[in-house]
């Protein structure tokens, strides 16, 4: 079952402006909102973008577990929703969160501390 294929309760108006990947998806960053600091890239389909509008916590499409997940319900470290933008295309999604404990699932504060790469090489 694709993202498309989910039941949702996504406003229409909102669900017809999406651009999503073939699998029914979009590209979700999280940034926290007080830093601007990036935290993570998940993957939203229209029911998890209608549960972060709505509840007011994270929520992503897992694409290993083919599940979806409400960020921190295991590890404590929950995102909070500040805002939720769509980007110049609709094919991108910015939720600013205020993010209690690590993003990543690695445990450091981010997806993108631990492997910087050098530039002009």
């Amino acid at each position: 079952m694709t993202g498309s294929d989910r039941p949702s309760a996504l406003d229409p108006a909102l669900a017809a402006r999406l651009k999503r990947t073939a699998d029914g998806l979009v590209p979700a960053i999280a940034q926290q909102y007080d830093t601007g600091e990036v935290l993570m890239l998940g993957w939203m389909d229209d029911e998890a973008l209608h549960r972060t509008l709505t509840t007011g916590r994270a929520t992503y499409w897992s694409r290993s577990r083919q599940e979806y997940w409400v960020k921190g319900d295991t590890s404590g470290h929950i995102q909070l929703v500040k805002s939720v933008a769509l980007d110049c295309d609709a094919d991108t999604v910015l939720v600013k969160v205020d993010q209690v404990g690590a993003a990543c699932h690695t445990g450091d504060r981010t997806c993108f501390d631990s492997d910087v790469l050098p530039l002009g090489q």
